[in-house]
Formats: C-alpha cells, structure tokens, sequence
C-alpha cells in the first residue's frame, strides 16, 4: 500500500473516465489555405470501484486487563496493536488479489476489484482448459488451464510491447516464488560486482532491461503464479472511511474494541500480464495528466488500449 497513492473516495462506488489517443501517424500533411474538417469527438469510458469495509475486533476481560502479564503492561494495547497490522495485511491481500468487485447486496459484502481484475489488452494467455482471459474492469480473470515456466524472454517481450505503446513502468512486483525466478534468470550469469568477502550475493533487485531500469520488489502477498511490472504513481487506494478505532458497549466484564476501515483500489493506469508456471507478469503505466488530477482527485483522466500514452496489456 506503500508503494502507492491514497486518495478520498466520497461514495461506496467511485467512478472515473478513461480516454484513448488516435494512433501517431506519420502522413498529417495539410495544404496550405485548406478548409478544415473537423473530427467527431468519441465519448470517455466510465470505469467503476466498490469499497469494501473489512475490519478487526478484539475482546479482552476484566481480569486480563488487570494482570501482570509476562511481556504485556496492557492487553487491549497490545490487541489493538496486533490487529492493526493483521487489517493492513488483509488489505495488501486484497489490493494485489485476483476477487472480482461486487456490489453486495443484503447479507451480502461489497467487494472492491484488485490489482488483477484491471488487466484485459495487450495480452498473450495461456493455453489449457480453461484458456486464460480477463474482460479488466474489475471482472475476475480467469487463469489458464496449462501454465507457463516464467522466463528472462518471456518478461523482456512484455517490457518491449509496453514500451512501444508508451510505458515508463519503473517497477516489477513480485512473490516470494517469482522473486527467486527473476534472481536466477540467464542475465545474472555474467555479472561482476564487488562484494564482502563473508558475503553471498544470490539476490536480483534491479532488472535492467533495453527499455529501462526496473526495481524488482517483493511482496509476500501477490499470488505465486502473479508478477506485475507497474508505474506507482498511477495507482492508489481511496479510502471512504479511515482506519478507526471504536469502543464497543460494554456487556459483560470485558472490554471491546473494533478497529474498521474502508476503501477501494483505483486503477488509474492498467497494462500487461504473463501468466505462466507459477508466474504471471503485470504491466501499468497509464499517464493521466496531471491538472485532471489535481481536479479531479483520484477519478483521473486516464486512456484506454491501444494509445500511446496509456498503454493496457497482458501476456498470458
């Protein structure tokens, strides 16, 4: 959540526009003294988020409290403690998770879309039963019958489609399982470096590619087949409402917190995947501008496919 932005959500589902920029042509030539001719304007694309509220509650009792604990000088504290980090794992969790958005209904939570419901041009599947493939606006992918080993050319060819259709992605996003694969690919084998001498260098934190330089960060919560590569200035979190604490009523002798908050994930920028054996290869790097931005908050004036400042894709 770090990594990325935060905005102010104002309602439960928040929208924002996307647009897309004609193909670069190299052939606009006018005659001079020309009458104009005037193009018809195509509509944005509206785009959707839910907020999901997830929560942690805790109970102590009377006599808890009151003990000299080993360790503890104050267990609702120590709980509260406890169960903030728990509520920002489940939030990483759900951010970097494939879960589908939904609406809710009675009886039923809402739920925001993750990182890999946004993901749906720019893509090569997998093949199997089911074949890969994602619809993105939030809409749960569906992952390939047979997957993929995860390779240098495999990521290489995705960068390369990115950048040909506009990307500055600077970031690579990984689990634990990728972070190993792209530690080991065929590139580290010439190295040279100057390390301690009690030191054993086994860790790739940087992949350098003909399109740039991408820092290959970990995350314990991306799903072992997922892998992103991804601008973090064009993602954020929107919160309708912040991380609170709030004291329950007292029913017994003990005594009740919850600490609840909610919010969505916007994607302001959408790009490729590869879905592979326990791999799959996530491109953003939309650019909205930044005077929308700043007016709009965090429902951005982002492109679609296809143009050369907001490129989407996936290669599964």
């Amino acid at each position: 959540m770090s990594m990325i932005g935060r905005s102010k959500a104002k309602n439960t589902l928040v929208e924002w526009q996307t647009d897309a920029l004609a193909s670069a042509v190299a052939t606009n030539a006018q005659i001079e003294g020309d009458e104009y001719a005037f193009d018809a304007v195509t509509p944005t694309v509206r785009l959707s988020n839910y907020t999901q509220i997830s929560r942690k509650t805790i109970i102590v009792s009377g006599s808890q409290q009151a003990g000299n604990h080993a360790g503890v000088t104050n267990e609702i504290a120590y709980g509260l403690a406890k169960k903030s980090k728990e509520l920002k794992r489940d939030m990483e969790s759900c951010l970097t998770n494939k879960v589908a958005k939904a609406a809710g209904a009675s009886g039923t939570a809402r739920k925001l879309g993750g990182l890999e419901t946004w993901l749906s041009t720019n893509v090569s599947r997998g093949t199997g039963s089911p074949t890969g493939s994602g619809a993105g606006g939030g809409a749960a992918p569906v992952d390939a019958g047979t997957q993929r080993a995860f390779t240098e050319a495999m990521l290489k060819s995705v960068i390369q489609s990115c950048y040909t259709a506009g990307s500055d992605s600077n970031t690579i996003m990984v689990g634990p399982f990728n972070k190993g694969k792209i530690s080991g690919f065929t590139g580290r084998s010439s190295a040279r470096q100057n390390i301690a001498s009690n030191a054993i260098q086994a860790a790739a934190d940087l992949f350098m590619s003909d399109f740039g330089d991408y820092k290959v960060i970990p995350s314990r919560f991306c799903r072992d087949r997922s892998a992103f590569v991804l601008d973090p200035n064009y993602w954020s979190v929107a919160y309708y409402r912040d991380f609170k604490q709030e004291e329950v009523s007292k029913t017994g002798d003990a005594i009740k917190r919850a600490l609840k908050k909610q919010g969505h994930y916007i994607a302001i920028c959408i790009a490729n995947i590869v879905n592979c054996w326990k791999s799959r290869i996530c491109q953003s790097a939309a650019k909205p501008r930044k005077r929308n931005v700043q007016r709009l908050g965090f429902y951005p004036y982002s492109q679609a496919a296809g143009s050369a400042m907001h490129p989407l894709g996936m290669v599964i």
